[in-house]
């Protein structure tokens, strides 16, 4: 069965509904309040409350396992419907979310995926899968600029451990710790204190921290940002051209409708005015 004939009578108007924005506006509604009934249950509530949350989240619970089966039944080729990581996703934290709560072993688990459900938000709304999308795929490219980072964290981290041990052991001790302490300079945590202390033994140690800030803060940051820049603009093109070549598909296609009719119509004309074939023609 090919994915473009209807599995079962009705299919195409599921498809619409599945599609449609109030369906997705629903959807992200739940979601919303799936959120707020988790934060909710942390506080100190009264007993009728946190029964009313506990109706809502089975409530909720079930309107997540009815949605994800009509999306499942909205699917053109069921057997590629878990290979999409999104839904994949959905229906692992569906699935998760209907282990009861009363198990004192899965009370973890369970309100552990039901905390993960806001993350369905993500799969609902497409500009935020679309941020995902890019991100993921910005990875391997942050990774060498990771490891570069890495390999200049070690240096400075073996440097300021010869260097500045004797000063403050605690921050400088050896180069596990050094790099901790490197962390705290690079994110601008009270780093001037760190400097300070060192000055005061070696004066010109200032130049030290402001070439490790420089080449972490401004050079590598500036890197990463550039990396998730360059493969949100190619996401975009990529999207854009998809949704230029759909359009054209579709004028193309109401183009050879527009010319069916014409021809049908040629037809019916020619056949009125000749009338039609007399016997023995």
């Amino acid at each position: 069965m090919s994915p473009e004939v209807s599995p079962f009578p009705g299919f195409n108007q599921l498809c619409r509904i599945e599609s449609s924005t109030l369906f997705q506006g629903v959807v992200i509604s739940i979601i919303v309040l799936s959120a707020l009934t988790i934060g909710a249950k942390t506080y100190d509530l009264p007993p009728l409350v946190e029964q009313s949350l506990s109706l809502m989240d089975a409530a909720i619970t079930l309107f997540f396992l009815v949605e994800i089966l009509f999306r499942f039944a909205a699917s053109p080729v069921k057997r590629r419907f878990l290979l999409d990581g999104w839904n994949l996703f959905d229906t692992l934290v569906v699935i998760g979310s209907l282990i009861p709560l009363d198990n004192s072993e899965a009370v973890l688990l369970g309100r552990l995926l039901r905390v993960f459900r806001v993350l369905r938000l993500v799969s609902v709304v497409p500009e935020l899968r679309f941020l995902i999308n890019s991100l993921l795929k910005a990875i391997p490219r942050m990774g060498y600029i990771a490891l570069l980072m890495f390999i200049i964290f070690y240096i400075y981290a073996a440097m300021g451990s010869m260097f500045f041990a004797s000063v403050d052991n605690e921050l400088w001790g050896d180069v596990a710790i050094s790099m901790l302490t490197l962390f705290r300079v690079a994110t601008f945590e009270d780093w001037t204190d760190v400097m300070y202390a060192t000055m005061e033994q070696y004066p010109l140690s200032w130049i030290y921290y402001l070439t490790f800030i420089f080449l972490t803060a401004f050079v590598f940051l500036n890197m990463m940002i550039g990396a998730i820049l360059e493969v949100m603009s190619e996401e975009q093109n990529a999207r854009q051209a998809q949704q230029a070549h759909d359009e054209r598909d579709e004028i193309n296609r109401q183009l050879r409708e527009v010319q069916s009719q014409l021809a049908e119509l040629l037809s019916h004309a020619k056949t009125k005015q000749h009338g039609p074939p007399q016997q023995g023609e």
